[in-house]
């Protein structure tokens, strides 16, 4: 049984990885190979196309790496009829994704779909392609069934990968009594060039903590260090849970890290910046309230987002000293942290998915 896998960042790769062992648990004969990063590979996948090669961020980024792009998808073709796998299984990374999805099902390849792309946030008219395209859609948040459903798409809901990822690592959920102030700028270097320098000019206004940049997958500590004036920030190359249970506070961009912080338990402002013209775009299209996973969850502003202008350094500095001096607002915060985690349900998403898609192959 041959697989072909796509996942074209750092938390699909991550995810993908926990989904592939879960898979080879119950069936040991299958082979994998695609797009991935390090930690696919670590799971037995033969890596066609690293995550470098995958990741842009923003209308305006992929526009200039249209020739990249372009190139994946050759790729990806070439291999799929080269190699003629039983299946694929998508990673979230919907830009490239649904197109394959499409292209793989109009050749007769089982698709299935870890982690839907999001469109109850934006394009919504993609959930008719989608019906059409994939084959069993796994969800991985709790309102994602009911707006599918609305749709007519059933999909299954597994619970979220993030719970057992943090469990297996054994990491501490309440915060450690240290002065750190953790800096996760997101992984794309496109967002990083942005979000950034925004966190690091508030160190002169807390001189009693230590400001800490987790290192992203795939990047160097020499990345962050001749590219921005760090101050006396340093790079932590320990892992993002390890960072986090020191910390006393941090600073996230938006994305699966907003999440990774709330179930850690660790107060945190939401950063987000990006080229005025993808924000433009983006502001027209996207349909939701809030841009974090925390706030999506709960339905709520639990945690503070800064966005495009609203990311500077009085803000920064006015939200963070709330979050390290106020009882009352560290309080509430954990009350709804715990929320959080009874939102999402137990753990076992990726041994769920797993099921779901052995049965679905060996029937």
């Amino acid at each position: 049984m041959k697989i072909f896998v796509i996942a074209g960042e750092a938390s699909g790769d991550m995810h993908g990885a926990n989904l592939l062992k879960a898979i080879n648990r119950l069936a040991p004969d299958v082979q994998f190979e695609g797009f991935g990063g390090d930690l696919l590979q670590g799971a037995g996948m033969k890596i066609l196309r690293p995550l470098d090669k995958l990741n842009f961020m923003g209308f305006l980024e992929v526009v200039q790496n249209l020739g990249t792009v372009r190139e994946n998808f050759n790729i990806c073709r070439k291999a799929l009829e080269a190699n003629k796998p039983d299946a694929i299984i998508l990673i979230d990374y919907p830009g490239f994704n649904l197109r394959m999805a499409k292209w793989a099902k109009e050749r007769g390849i089982k698709v299935f779909y870890y982690i839907s792309p999001q469109v109850w946030a934006w394009k919504a008219s993609r959930v008719k392609q989608m019906k059409k395209n994939i084959d069993r859609l796994m969800v991985i948040l709790p309102f994602e069934k009911e707006f599918f459903a609305k749709h007519g798409m059933e999909v299954d809901f597994v619970g979220h990968p993030l719970i057992d990822e943090i469990e297996a690592r054994n990491t501490k959920y309440e915060i450690r009594k240290e002065n750190v102030i953790a800096l996760l700028p997101g992984s794309r270097e496109q967002e990083i060039k942005h979000i950034l320098p925004e966190m690091l000019k508030v160190q002169a206004q807390f001189p009693d903590y230590h400001f800490l940049i987790g290192k992203a997958p795939g990047r160097t500590a020499a990345f962050y260090q001749t590219r921005f004036n760090l101050g006396n920030a340093k790079v932590y190359e320990e892992g993002t849970y390890k960072l986090l249970a020191r910390s006393k506070a941090a600073l996230v961009a938006s994305g699966t890290a907003t999440l990774e912080t709330g179930l850690l338990k660790v107060p945190q402002i939401v950063c987000y910046k990006a080229s005025g013209i993808s924000v433009r775009i983006a502001r027209t299209l996207i349909k939701v309230r809030y841009i974090s996973l925390v706030n999506l969850i709960l339905n709520r502003p639990a945690v503070k987002e800064l966005i495009q202008s609203e990311l500077n350094t009085e803000t920064i500095v006015s939200e963070l000293k709330r979050l390290l001096n106020d009882e009352k607002a560290q309080a509430s915060m954990q009350k709804d942290y715990d929320k959080l985690w009874q939102a999402l349900g137990g753990g076992g998403a990726s041994e769920a998915a797993a099921k779901l898609i052995v049965g679905d192959l060996y029937k």
